[in-house]
């Protein structure tokens, strides 16, 4: 009842709200009221795809369904930061998919019908997603119908619901990969290259010269007589103004006590390690004593020299020289030592045969076939016969699991490491009982098993309340504004940083996962500074915000330095270019040309005018003007990017190495890599807003 009676009074203050909205209606123009409410509620979407808002919500719902086929998939539900960025990604781009590219392909007449679905998930023409689908392969590996009818035929009765949480995945994903599949071919048919254009692009592709050019580079001094008037700037701008878009980011500063182990605790553990030390090397239970004494448990991985050196160096080093147990070994605030539990001549990797038997007496056939195989029965056989993995078949022989090592183990195969070979005996598994034989192995090597006693330096009690007072001393003097976060930067020397986030920023410098420290900014007002904000429990930031960029375009100020050195550059460009026609006129030779301008002949030989076989030798303007130039003739002058040029092409010649083959690929692949700029082009068009950096 007391639970009740919590959710009723949460809902009186919901309630309450929803009628002060109401009754505001009332009074203050609906269309405004509208606009505040999606402000507000635009604040908590993820995202927006051509109109269509995505909640936090709704994205949640589709997280949770993509993990659920993740763990389906996997068998697991352990999830690392890669594979949670990954179902997110997956989730997004079924809502691009879904709201944006069907929609557009539907309307540009592209369809996939029931009766093509039908086909393409359990007719004649079944799609590869469901073809090459393990769960639909039969006991060779290969596309079982039947398999496909039995899973189909479970879904109902299936009470978790994730049969139908994968079967509908599935077909989502077949029916959207059709739309894909046909546009694109709509894409790349609408590409037609006639017999002119064909010709054109054989007759450029084999075409090259010898280039003999003169060049005036442009004045690095500045020049007195150019300006640029804020007229110009303001033009230029509203002329240019896409290229000045941004994307909403702040510029921010922050001060950072990161919590390391005193001197003190270091000491301390240093005490702690010598007396487990002196326990250590007469333990008689060793697993049991690291449980109790180490960081570190035991491990059966047999190592060989140099592996213990990603522990440290010094510890592999000693090992490997021949000592039963190490000295204790420091390495920053960790403390090691091993002993060598058993030393062997050891393989890197073992070939491995198995046999698997599942329910029961599966153990005791087990031993019977073990025997069989002993007494030189065919394994191969045994494993077609008797084994239900029937797809472990490497080399083409049933049984056959391959090359096995103690970083690539089947979970309950380690002791095929150091097993004899040629010798069957069984193991078990999760899986069930196998009768397993090694066939051959890689010449051994000397390898020890080694117990390792560790133990890390932690910032004790008193020392987090040390860092955090210095911490809370900062923020007291910075009182929440930046100009006070300056007086506490004057007042503390602590070392401050400067950096421009967007609300995808989790990382700063070397400390990761620190998102709370985005959001805070983002948050928060230019001028304002933050109390303590806790990161991974050992970093206390303070922040403060320096200026918000709003997503949009930049204002005019913010640029106009820019568009100003823009602007006085092309002037300066002019200016050359038109010095170096009054310079050059009269000239005949380009040895003149480069009296007259200071400067030198330069020759670039075999220059191809195709933009294939371009790679830079000559400046793209230049290149472009020497392409439909009369041979001999000086021509200029021409602005490129480093100076003004004046050429003349000589010895122009025409080859047959660039065919006519060379020419459909070459217009294939920009195809193709138009191709792939299809879904950007329509998130840029439909004002695609992704704001799932401000939640995840």
């Amino acid at each position: 009842m007391a639970v009740l009676q919590n959710i009723r009074v949460k809902f009186g203050v919901v309630i309450s709200v929803i009628i002060a909205l109401a009754l505001l209606s009332f009074i203050i123009d609906p269309s405004t009221l509208e606009s505040a409410i999606n402000s507000m509620s635009a604040k908590y979407d993820v995202g927006n795809i051509d109109g269509k808002k995505i909640s936090y919500t709704d994205f949640q719902a589709d997280i949770d369904r993509y993990t659920t086929i993740n763990e389906m998939l996997t068998g697991s539900s352990v999830q690392n930061e890669q594979t949670q960025t990954q179902i997110r990604d997956a989730a997004w781009q079924e809502l691009l998919d879904k709201h944006l590219f069907i929609k557009n392909a539907k309307a540009a007449g592209i369809s996939v019908g029931e009766a093509e679905m039908l086909d393409l998930t359990t007719g004649n023409n079944v799609s590869p997603m469901i073809a090459s689908n393990p769960a639909f392969a039969d006991e060779n590996g290969n596309f079982s119908v039947d398999n496909l009818v039995n899973f189909i035929q479970q879904i109902d009765s299936d009470n978790s619901g994730q049969l139908r949480i994968y079967w509908n995945y599935l077909q989502n994903a077949i029916y959207t990969q059709e739309f894909y599949a046909k546009y694109a071919a709509l894409f790349s048919g609408s590409n037609y290259q006639n017999a002119l254009q064909l010709d054109d692009a054989v007759v450029s592709g084999n075409t090259t010269a010898n280039i003999d050019y003169v060049m005036a580079s442009y004045p690095m001094a500045n020049d007195s007589t150019i300006s640029v008037s804020s007229k110009e700037i303001k033009d230029y701008y509203n002329s240019h103004k896409d290229f000045f878009k941004q994307n909403a980011s702040r510029d921010m500063e922050y001060v950072v006590y990161e919590v390391v182990p005193s001197e003190k605790d270091i000491q301390e553990t240093a005490e702690t390690m010598d007396k487990a030390y002196s326990e250590f090397a007469e333990a008689s239970n060793m697993k049991t004593f690291l449980l109790k004494n180490s960081e570190r448990s035991l491990s059966e991985y047999w190592y060989k020299d140099g592996e213990l050196s990603t522990i440290s160096q010094e510890l592999n080093d000693a090992v490997f020289a021949g000592n039963d147990i190490t000295p204790v070994i420091r390495k920053g605030n960790s403390f090691f030592a091993g002993k060598v539990m058993d030393s062997k001549m050891i393989s890197d990797s073992v070939y491995v045969k198995h046999i698997l038997l599942q329910g029961d007496g599966a153990k005791a056939l087990a031993d019977s076939l073990a025997g069989v195989a002993a007494k030189g029965g065919s394994f191969s056989n045994l494993a077609a016969q008797y084994s239900v993995d029937q797809n472990s078949a490497t080399d083409g022989e049933i049984g056959n699991i391959g090359w096995m090592t103690q970083t690539y183990m089947i979970p309950g195969f380690e002791s095929v490491i150091t097993a004899e070979v040629g010798k069957p005996y069984v193991i078990n598994s999760q899986y069930g009982s196998h009768v397993v034989v090694v066939s051959k192995k890689t010449a051994p090597v000397v390898k020890k098993q080694v117990a390792i006693l560790e133990k890390t330096a932690l910032a004790s009690k008193e020392t987090f309340n040390n860092f955090y007072s210095q911490a809370n001393t900062f923020a007291t003097i910075a009182g929440g504004t930046y100009e006070g976060y300056r007086k506490a930067l004057d007042s503390t020397k602590v070392y401050s940083h400067s950096m421009n986030i967007t609300e995808a920023t989790s990382t700063y410098g070397t400390i990761d996962q620190a998102k709370e420290v985005t959001r805070w900014i983002f948050d928060n007002k230019a001028g304002k500074a933050s109390n303590i904000i806790t990161v991974n429990n050992n970093y206390f930031f303070i922040a403060a915000v320096k200026a918000v960029h709003k997503e949009g375009y930049k204002p005019v100020n913010e640029v106009s330095s820019s568009i100003s050195q823009k602007l006085t550059s092309d002037k300066l460009m002019a200016k050359t270019k038109a010095e170096v026609a009054e310079k050059i006129k009269g000239l005949t030779t380009l040895e003149q040309v480069a009296e007259a301008l200071n400067s030198t002949v330069t020759n670039q030989t075999a220059v191809s005018f195709s933009t294939a076989g371009y790679f830079g030798a000559v400046e793209p303007a230049v290149l472009g003007a020497a392409s439909v130039a009369k041979e001999g003739e000086i021509c200029g002058p021409v602005d490129g990017i480093m100076g003004v040029y004046v050429f003349k092409v000589s010895d122009r010649k025409a080859g047959s190495f660039y065919t006519e083959d060379d020419a459909r690929m070459a217009a294939s692949q920009k195809v193709q890599y138009a191709s792939q700029m299809i879904l950007p082009v329509m998130m840029q068009n439909a004002d695609v807003k992704d704001n799932r950096a401000r939640f995840f």
